[in-house]
């Protein structure tokens, strides 16, 4: 299961290879998920696990005037976010910038955010009460967050046919530990968010896309060697023993192709919640 150590290492380096496939698969999420930030105020926003950067750059793009940073613990993805956002080098993102840094210990002085969110970057934390205790120590008073998490595997028909086609592992494993679902279950999720009150948690399912256009498949292939489950076992797995694997799952995705794209169903939490007006830790 990816931790939160893995993103500075090469799963960072993966997703930062693979950003314009992976913001592909998120494209049924993020528009929900701006939307959802869009009825919060804010002026001064932490986008926290930012990644390759595209929730940060659309926040920049619709609040004009205020500052936003994004962090992530992996400098591979710091980089490509910066690169990006150079790329659209004009006023609406003057004042956007990108850190490398662990949101369970970040702190800036000089920057006291008001809005904190997050597309899918807050379940890998090691102590995640504590975490989010930290990040309503250092955030404003009436603070807001906003966040997606993924719902259980069972609802994430990408995650579960995609596991679906390897050997079992043996392990029961502890469905809250460090990982893509570790915020399935909504009480889990309300005792995790120490220093945080008025927590709501929104269905929405949406299409997790794997590759779109003529060459669909081979892009969905492409995004699995390098990302997820099987691309894990494949890393693992003897040589002899890959073929079969591959071969499974070019049938899994031939079964999920249709009229130019591969999808598969998906299901996420939007979290919503106020830093406590008790936190110790108000500014």
């Amino acid at each position: 299961m990816t931790q939160a150590t893995d993103w500075q290492g090469g799963v960072g380096r993966a997703w930062s290879q693979e950003w314009q496939r992976t913001d592909l698969s998120f494209s049924g999420l993020t528009p929900a998920l701006l939307e959802a930030i869009g009825r919060e105020p804010g002026t001064r926003v932490l986008d926290l696990g930012c990644g390759a950067g595209e929730l940060t750059l659309a926040l920049a793009q619709r609040r004009a005037g205020a500052q936003i940073l994004g962090i992530d613990l992996s400098a591979d993805l710091v980089a490509v976010a910066r690169q990006r956002a150079q790329a659209r080098e004009g006023q609406e993102l003057a004042g956007l910038r990108f850190a490398q840094a662990d949101a369970t210990l970040w702190a800036e002085p000089d920057f006291v955010p008001d809005l904190l969110v997050s597309r899918h970057g807050v379940m890998f934390f090691d102590d995640p009460k504590a975490a989010f205790s930290h990040l309503a120590h250092v955030s404003a008073p009436g603070a807001r967050m906003v966040f997606s998490c993924f719902r259980s595997p069972a609802q994430n028909i990408w995650a579960s046919a995609l596991a679906g086609l390897l050997p079992p592992s043996g392990a029961s494993g502890n469905p809250r530990a460090p990982g893509p679902f570790a915020f399935a279950d909504p009480d889990h999720v309300r005792q995790c968010l120490a220093g945080w009150d008025n927590v709501h948690l929104s269905p929405h399912d949406f299409t997790y896309i794997a590759g779109r256009g003529a060459d669909a498949p081979e892009q969905a292939m492409a995004l699995f060697r390098r990302i997820g489950p099987v691309a894990s076992a494949m890393r693992q797995a003897a040589p002899e023993a890959r073929p079969a694997i591959e071969a499974a799952l070019r049938a899994l995705i031939a079964a999920h192709h249709s009229q130019g794209e591969v999808g598969f169903a998906a299901a996420a939490w939007i979290v919503t919640a106020t830093k406590a007006a008790d936190d110790h830790g108000k500014r």
